[in-house]
């Protein structure tokens, strides 16, 4: 089976892919954003990475390359299509996946070894996890999982969904998606990670993840279902109307579940910015600067 890598400038996890999909038996083909010739794959991954530098928004700028249009097309046609990280943040702006991807609760990045419940089996996995925008969020997750579209969720190694577990501050711990007919899925962890225990920390699990999203038989094609109600701006992706719809929520959440901490170095960040001011304007006659 040939399946697609999708390339950006910015992405870095390109050559991961390419080797977790030899590992499970396929061959990898690097696929370039600018040519909407997809090459006859049967599947596509876009990898993770920080396609255009992540500029306005992480992926805004990638979902109008034209081999997106070519994605969107294998995906309307029952095509296997998942998106890692980055290239989650692709397939929602790209309004292939409900939902958006928005900056951690505490705004920090992470990096670790992240316990996932697969939604379908119950199964706890193991999938290495390294982001700064993988808060997920939508406006109605309980009809998401009432569809059957959520696809994993963080949890504790005994597949608990605590908040302790839910490393960004996602929505009822939300760790990847699907479409309602299940063929294109988004995942913020990193399946390509762990299909070594050598570079997986000790993890394999990515290999049998990887082998159900892209190896199974293609999907019908199903008709779109209707934009959710209420106003949307012309020329507003999908993911941008999940992320207004959210706002509220989203900043009310930071605010309480932010450490203590950031508060306090803001805090003293500020201080010592005004500091700095001050004596500037004070020590010098002329273009005095200061910067936050």
């Amino acid at each position: 089976m040939r399946i697609g890598i999708l390339r950006f400038p910015g992405t870095c996890d390109d050559r991961d892919s390419a080797y977790a999909i030899r590992t499970i038996g396929h061959e990898p083909v690097v696929l370039w954003h600018g040519d909407a010739d997809l090459q006859g794959v049967e599947a596509v991954v876009v990898p993770g990475g920080f396609s255009y530098g992540d500029y306005l928004r992480a992926g805004a700028i990638a979902r109008f390359s034209p081999a997106m249009r070519s994605v969107a097309q294998l995906a309307a046609d029952g095509g296997r299509v998942l998106g890692i990280c980055n290239g989650f943040q692709v397939l929602c702006e790209a309004g292939l996946l409900p939902g958006a991807l928005t900056r951690n609760v505490g705004l920090r990045f992470t990096h670790r070894l992240q316990h996932l419940r697969d939604e379908a089996t119950g199964r706890v996995l193991a999938i290495p996890l390294k982001n700064g925008e993988g808060r997920y969020v939508h406006p109605d997750p309980t009809a998401l999982a009432a569809g059957g579209q959520v696809l994993a969720r963080y949890c504790e190694p005994d597949g608990a969904v605590t908040d302790a577990a839910n490393p960004n501050g996602s929505v009822a711990g939300i760790a990847g998606v699907t479409t309602t007919a299940g063929n294109v899925a988004g995942l913020m962890p990193h399946p390509e990670h762990a299909v070594a225990a050598l570079v997986g920390w000790g993890s394999t699990d990515g290999r049998g993840l990887l082998l159900e999203r892209l190896n199974g038989q293609p999907v019908p094609a199903r008709p779109s279902p209707p934009d959710p109600p209420g106003p949307r701006r012309s020329g507003q992706s999908p993911a941008t109307s999940a992320r207004r719809a959210s706002q509220a929520t989203s900043v009310s959440a930071s605010s309480d579940t932010a450490p203590a901490s950031c508060t306090a170095n803001a805090a003293t960040s500020a201080s010592a910015n005004h500091s700095r001011c001050r004596s500037s304007r004070s020590s010098r006659t002329s273009t005095p600067v200061c910067r936050a």
